[in-house]
Parts: C-alpha cells; sequence; structure tokens
C-alpha cells in the first residue's frame, strides 16, 4: 500500500545524499505517492529543490544521523552515496524502533561504503574475477604493493567516488605524488588507506545496471562509457545491430553481476562495474544505487534507471524495454567557484531534435563538479554520441559570484 503524502497514511522514503540522481530519483518516487525527504552536507542540494522536506547534516556523523532519522521516521531510506554512517543504518533496520527498511538493503550499504568491502566480498568470498589488488595504509606499503603487483598500477582511496583520489601510476617515480593526491580524495576516518590494482589491460569499459525485485532479477542492456582520471566523461547504450559484446561475453557480465547483487541482497537497482578483456569479464565495482553512467537510460529505455529503482525499493514490478536505436549522455563540467548560470540552450537543442538537456541545479561550485548533463539518441552509436557531444559543447556556464 502507498499513502497519500502529507498525511497520516503516507509512505515516507528518506535520501541520504541529494545530489543529480537523488533529484532524478525524488521525482520518479513523487509519481508514485511518495512522501519525500531529502537530506545532504550542505543546503539547497539538487534533491532538495523538489522533496517535500529536507535536513543538512554531516552524513558521517552517526549521532545527527541518527537523529533526523528518528524524527522523521520514515519508511524507506535510499542511500544515494557512500560517505553515510552506514552502521547507523544497520543498528536501526536491526532494531525496528518503527518499520524501517534501507533499500536496497543495509548489508548492501555497508559492504560497498569503501572498496575493501565489496572487494573482498568479490574475490574472497566470492571468487569472481578482479584485478590483483592489495590494501596499504602507508606510502612504503605502497611502494612495496605496486612493485609486486607490477607497473602499471591504479591507486584509489578505499571511501572515494566519482574518481576522486584516483590515479594510473606507471613508475616508482610517481608513486609519492599519486600517495598525495589519494589522501586529498578520499573520505572518512578510514581515509589514508587505498587499494592498489594491477592494470586491466580491457577492451571495454561498462555498467551493467542489474535490478533486483520482487519478480527476480532483470538487467539493462549495457551501458558503455569512457573515462578521464577516473570520472566518467561520456556514456551510451548501442543500437542493437551493433552489438560490441559477444553472447559469451554478455552472459558472463550477467553472470558475475548477479553473484555479487544477489549476495549484496535487497532490492533496487544496481550499477556494476566490469572490464570486458580478450579473456573474459573482471569485476570492478559495485554501486547499491543509480550509477551516473546510467544517466542515459533517461532517454535510452522507455523507463529510467531511477524510475526502475523507485519501484523496486517500493516492492513494485519491474520491466523496461529499450529505445530501438542508440542513446548516449555527455556530462558538463566546471572548474572554479561560484554559481552556475548557463546559456547557449538555444544552441544545444538545435543540435537535434531528441536533444534532452538536464541541468542540475547545483547551488554553488567549489573546485570541479558536474552540473549539467546532455542526452541524445540516434540511429547508431556513433550518431547519438556526437550529438550529445555537439549539444554538451554548445552550453555554455559561467559562475557567477556568490551574493
Amino acid at each position: 500500500m502507498i499513502g497519500t503524502p502529507l498525511s497520516a497514511s503516507a509512505t515516507t522514503a528518506l535520501l541520504l545524499g541529494s545530489g543529480e540522481l537523488g533529484k532524478e530519483v525524488v521525482i520518479e518516487l513523487q509519481r508514485l505517492g511518495v512522501e519525500t525527504v531529502a537530506v545532504d552536507r550542505y543546503a539547497d542540494a539538487p534533491a532538495m529543490q523538489v522533496a517535500h522536506r529536507s535536513h543538512v547534516i554531516d552524513m558521517q556523523d552517526a549521532d545527527a544521523l541518527r537523529a533526523v532519522l528518528r524524527a522523521e521516521r520514515p519508511d524507506i531510506v535510499v542511500p544515494e552515496i557512500e560517505a553515510i554512517a552506514t552502521a547507523v543504518l544497520a543498528e536501526l533496520e536491526a532494531a525496528q524502533e518503527w518499520p524501517l527498511r534501507v533499500a536496497p538493503a543495509a548489508r548492501a550499504t555497508v559492504l560497498t561504503m569503501n572498496r575493501e568491502g565489496i572487494r573482498r566480498l568479490a574475490a574472497e568470498e566470492l571468487g569472481l574475477p578482479t584485478s590483483p589488488y592489495a590494501f596499504v595504509d602507508t606510502l612504503e606499503e605502497l611502494r612495496e604493493a605496486a612493485d609486486r603487483l607490477g607497473w602499471p598500477v591504479v591507486v584509489k582511496p578505499v571511501m572515494s567516488s566519482s574518481g576522486k583520489g584516483q590515479s594510473l601510476v606507471r613508475t616508482a617515480a610517481d608513486v609519492d605524488a599519486a600517495w598525495e593526491f589519494a589522501q586529498t580524495g578520499g573520505r572518512g576516518s578510514q581515509s589514508s588507506r587505498c587499494i592498489v590494482e594491477g592494470f586491466v589491460a580491457f577492451d571495454t569499459e561498462i555498467t551493467l545496471l542489474t535490478v533486483r525485485h520482487t519478480g527476480g532479477t532483470t538487467f539493462l542492456d549495457p551501458v558503455f562509457h569512457r573515462q578521464v582520471d577516473g570520472d566518467y566523461a561520456e556514456s551510451w547504450q548501442e543500437a542493437p545491430e551493433e552489438r560490441s559484446l559477444s553472447a559469451a561475453q554478455l552472459e558472463e557480465a550477467q553472470h558475475i553481476a548477479k553473484q555479487v547483487t544477489d549476495a549484496l541482497g535487497g532490492y533496487g537497482l544496481f550499477g556494476v562495474e566490469l572490464f570486458v578483456t580478450a579473456t573474459g569479464v573482471v569485476f570492478s565495482e559495485v554501486s547499491p544505487r543509480p550509477h551516473d553512467t546510467g544517466l542515459v537510460t533517461l532517454v535510452g529505455q522507455d523507463v529510467s534507471q531511477f524510475a526502475l529503482h523507485a519501484r523496486a525499493v517500493l516492492g513494485l514490478p519491474v520491466a523496461a524495454t529499450r529505445w530501438p536505436g542508440a542513446a548516449a549522455s555527455w556530462p558538463v563540467k566546471v572548474e572554479g567557484r561560484g554559481v552556475p548560470a548557463f546559456d547557449g540552450l538555444e544552441e544545444a537543442y538545435a543540435v537535434d531534435p531528441s536533444i534532452q538537456i538536464r541541468l542540475f541545479g547545483k547551488p554553488r561550485v567549489e573546485g570541479e563538479r558536474r552540473v549539467a548533463v546532455t542526452l541524445a539518441r540516434g540511429t547508431t552509436t556513433a550518431e547519438a554520441r556526437e550529438r550529445a557531444r555537439a549539444a554538451a559543447e554548445a552550453l555554455q556556464v559561467r559562475l557567477d559570484p556568490e551574493s
């Protein structure tokens, strides 16, 4: 049963993290009559602008998080980021002071909060193929691990996202800089701890969006993506006749995704990142929530990843079919300090009638941030990608001083 928002019968969902992905989830939950509460560490975050209520707290502060949850008493907690005091979610879900469910599951949120938990689950418990790896706490341990794994290596903080603190280290001369970069990009009490991975020579990198729901597991068509400095620079779903994965590779990818998502449990959408190599498919990472590369599903699917996540966490049936051609997304980034303002929308929309634009509504920029995304369709993958790129390049973003 779903009640009526802002009434005694309301079904309430509380989002932890209120960025652009959370904004789309809030919109989809509200379409299903759910009362929504958005929480983040800063005011006026994108999802807060469309939610019924919002709170600003440090989500890694266990006491502050516990207080907000007890005050709101939501039916469902939907984590949108990793930087959360996840032990509080597990504690309150187990205690059942009121009927509370963490989506997709408290276990999934705890294990994926840092790369160590999910890597040990995938490689050591499930026996899935992964890159060779080591966890290190000091610069000296990093040097030893890199020598042992062989050059080049990839260094990542165990707690970070969107490529923050991540670097490809080609020689011993670059280790010191990589260590310092990882320290600035990590978050939380374990920010000094890193994973060092042997480099995987892959042909293709994909996100396999995987939905666990009351009827079983549903796989969306693979999302291909290109990364720059560990952050996605574009993503696309291929036209059906242009399949670059063989049937065997797709089956192997789905097998890996099902194993890891079954182990995590619960209902919801998972973004499973995989490398496709000449010798097989290799597990990389998983997020128990909509994925940034999955923004392409806003035009590539009849039901986007956000709508699928909303349905699944509410225990509703899930089904999704593809647009018959190709689809692509291109994130728009800006660097500096100030309040984003946009021009060139007319020129961006003029690229092609299929163009869609999402301006995220981020209240301010400090450093480099994604502030928008352009989305396009095409009869071929190349056509969709070119349209999304051209629309993004037509957008002009300036940063105004904060008033």
